[in-house]
């Protein structure tokens, strides 16, 4: 009965992106299923192969270690502020110092793999290999890989000189995918939060979920003239290893308060509406409840079971409204306490929904890091920018969808 749900769910997913789709004549069925067998394939190896399941604890273990090595630094400088233990209770972790701040160490590695010229070697040839696949530019491909990598704000830098010659339908592309993935600096919080294994998934998985929602709302062809012209440059003068070092590291710890700052609004201000929707109704409903009853048949298509359905949903919309932080932070409550209000199999459905940026914050994080790079295109990423949300929403939920399948 899951495969049936999950096909009709698949099925009406890319329905709702071939409704809006500028050019439905010219959408490209042919690339769109192989990326959906390669989808199925990736999902399969990653959840249910002993080597893909190697392959993720491996990463994890990893990730522990550098959260290991981040924690050094962080308790040099904020030692004694964690909450202290109290009779048999152990000491309470702090979210800011234990999730948020490590980031600032994945960042300087990042920027070390970025210097030594390791990242742009990969980009460039993953890209290139995944260009084959999907029909699509090599721009395009260049950037999805790059996206995942960099983050979606960050990817645009190093297109720069590019951007002023970018069509508005390839930018839809672009910005689409930077949107539907999520930046490797953060990919250590995640692991802290839910596991790993959906993060993983979720990665591989959007990154050809987003081309097959692109391919189905904007369809287009790039021509070799075209493609010739698309020519990746490096950008300006090269720092030196230590101007470097110091620009990734406060790039880092500025992701690190944004975050922080946003959490605090974000769920100060969902408390607050769950308060005056409680005020004002009977029983245990709030806004929570209210989005998860909206989000609810949504959740069913993906393959959760209907008792789940509202719970799961309402998570789902509040990564929507707010960010994939506050939603994750749902889960894991979730899983930590023991609550049983959600199945393991919606659990890691709902885990593999969250593992994107899209939300509408991103629209304005987008545009905002392409108008500080050119004015007119940051102007018409903010013209489409309902529409990139709604692309990026629907990649998320066929990724989700398509982990159900293995859970």
């Amino acid at each position: 009965m899951n495969y049936i749900i999950g096909i009709i769910g698949l099925a009406v997913f890319l329905l709702l992106a071939w409704v809006i789709s500028s050019d439905k004549k010219k959408v490209r069925w042919q690339y769109i299923g192989l990326m959906m067998v390669i989808q199925f394939l990736l999902a399969f190896l990653l959840l249910k192969t002993p080597y893909g399941i190697k392959f993720v604890g491996w990463l994890a273990t990893g990730f522990g270690y550098l959260l290991g090595y981040a924690e050094q630094g962080v308790n040099f400088v904020f030692a004694g502020l964690e909450n202290p233990a109290v009779g048999d209770q152990p000491a309470a972790s702090t979210f800011f110092m234990d999730v948020l701040l490590p980031i600032t160490f994945i960042s300087a590695l990042i920027g070390i793999l970025q210097y030594l010229k390791i990242l742009p070697f990969i980009i460039k040839y993953l890209g290139l290999a995944i260009s084959k696949i999907n029909g699509m530019g090599k721009l395009e491909s260049y950037n999805a890989v790059a996206s995942a990598i960099l983050g979606q704000s960050e990817v645009f830098i190093s297109l720069k000189k590019q951007l002023p010659y970018i069509p508005k339908h390839r930018l839809y592309t672009l910005t689409a995918s930077a949107m539907s993935t999520v930046s490797l600096s953060i990919v250590g919080a995640y692991f802290s939060m839910i596991k790993p294994e959906y993060v993983v998934t979720a990665i591989v998985l959007n990154l050809f979920g987003g081309f097959i929602i692109a391919s189905i709302i904007n369809p287009y062809r790039v021509s070799e003239e075209e493609e010739n012209d698309v020519i990746m440059t490096d950008e300006g003068e090269k720092q030196s290893f230590f101007e470097m070092l110091g620009e990734y590291i406060l790039d880092g710890f500025k992701v690190a308060i944004i975050v922080g700052a946003m959490l605090i609004g974000y769920i100060a201000l969902i408390a607050m509406l769950n308060g005056i929707v409680d005020a004002f109704t009977p029983g245990d409903m709030n806004f929570q409840t209210i989005l998860g009853y909206v989000f609810a048949p949504l959740a069913f298509l993906t393959g959760i079971p209907w008792n789940d359905a509202v719970r799961a949903g309402s998570i789902m919309a509040t990564k929507l409204v707010s960010n994939e932080f506050v939603a994750m932070l749902d889960v894991q409550n979730i899983v930590a306490n023991k609550t049983g209000e959600l199945s393991e199999r919606a659990i890691g459905i709902v885990s593999v929904f969250l593992v994107s940026f899209a939300n509408f914050s991103s629209i304005g994080i987008i545009a905002g890091a392409i108008k500080s790079l050119n004015d007119k295109q940051g102007d018409v990423v903010a013209r489409f920018g309902l529409k990139l949300l709604y692309g990026a929403t629907l990649v998320s939920f066929i990724s989700a969808t398509i982990a159900g399948f293995f859970l």
